[in-house]
């Protein structure tokens, strides 16, 4: 069973690394809120029936984002072959394949990837700029001139990602136990 985080806060003031830093970690500790006092098989249920989405499979997704924009794209460090819970065959695997997946064993690789992206930022200015990989690499062969993004780019996109699924969770969370404002 998932544990709310014991401290879950929007900042409020301070300077700009301080308030993107805060507000990724606000979201982060929200999702696990959402996540929190709920058994194995709720994790797991997809109140939705024409959706695959589920909290379990949202917090492996968040997992594989934070190694994705963290290390594979800020660090350069790692291919895609290496983010847990991926399958080449199927794009959204992270959502599938959940009657055996462990609750524990995602959330203890859900804290380690934040550590992992707090350490890997931590490195770095906002200011610095992110080589071009992946998706950037094959737009700009095919002649767009897509910018090369930065760590404050990474922390924004990371806010609103967390945002967007914040929100998935809040209403898989009300179909499944009525609990809302979590």
């Amino acid at each position: 069973m998932i544990t709310a985080p014991s401290h879950r806060e929007e900042p409020n003031a301070g300077p700009e690394r301080q308030q993107v830093e805060g507000w990724l970690e606000f979201h982060r500790a929200t999702l696990l809120t959402k996540c929190a006092d709920l058994t194995d098989e709720q994790l797991k249920q997809r109140p939705v029936a024409t959706s695959t989405l589920s909290l379990l499979g949202l917090l492996r997704h968040m997992t594989i984002v934070e190694l994705w924009w963290f290390e594979i794209a800020l660090l350069g460090q790692g291919t895609v072959a290496d983010l847990p819970f991926t399958d080449p065959a199927d794009g959204d695997s992270e959502f599938a394949q959940l009657d055996n997946a462990s609750v524990d064993d995602v959330v203890a690789l859900f804290h380690e990837a934040c550590d992992r992206a707090r350490a890997a930022a931590a490195t770095m200015a906002l200011d610095d700029l992110v080589a071009p990989r992946g998706e950037d690499l094959e737009a700009m062969a095919e002649g767009s001139s897509r910018p090369t993004r930065d760590l404050r780019w990474i922390y924004l996109h990371m806010i609103e990602e967390y945002a967007r699924h914040n929100g998935h969770a809040d209403l898989l969370r009300e179909m499944i136990d009525g609990r809302t404002g979590l």
